[in-house]
């Protein structure tokens, strides 16, 4: 039951960065319903598959995983508000932007200008090449899941503002 709540809770959060996040776009106002929704089961996604306890995936895939899910999801809540899928997706994929590897690759290449101690500069540069391409793996695994769907399905996601149902 624990677990449960922990992935509602982690819903929950994503939900409301998701909303926040849509708000600097500027959608349509019965947009932020779905950005909100998109952004929970994405961020549920990418909760789940990281810590499941029969098998956790890592950061990565689990981030692609959730990326196509969000992907997925805003082709299909397009049609409904006739908006791009862009004015979904990309808010739903900010929320899991990984912000802390991002500070830390910047904090190590900071700290190895920073030091006459070889070992220390070696420390800190491995520090900031292994948090950088974390970084950059997860930004581009997410970038990568969330535009195939509308690749995929590019009838849809290139057509939802001219129906007019």
């Amino acid at each position: 039951m624990s677990f449960i709540f922990s992935i509602l809770q982690d819903a929950f959060f994503a939900a409301l960065a998701g909303i926040g996040f849509a708000s600097i776009s500027n959608p349509p106002k019965n947009a932020y319903v779905y950005c909100a929704v998109i952004s929970a089961c994405g961020h549920a996604t990418r909760f789940v598959m990281m810590n499941n306890e029969y098998r956790p995936f890592g950061l990565i895939p689990s981030s692609f995983v959730a990326a196509l899910v969000i992907g997925f999801l805003a082709v299909a809540m397009a049609r409904r508000v006739k908006c791009p899928p862009e004015t979904f997706s990309f808010p739903s994929l900010l929320p899991m932007i990984p912000g802390m590897y991002a500070y830390r690759a910047v904090e190590g290449l900071v700290m190895s200008l920073s030091v006459d101690n070889e070992a220390q500069y070696n420390h800190y540069l491995y520090l900031c090449t292994s948090n950088g391409m974390t970084c950059t793996f997860d930004i581009l695994g997410m970038v990568l899941g969330a535009t195939i769907p509308i690749f995929l399905l590019n009838k849809i996601s290139y057509q939802v503002t001219r129906y007019t149902d």
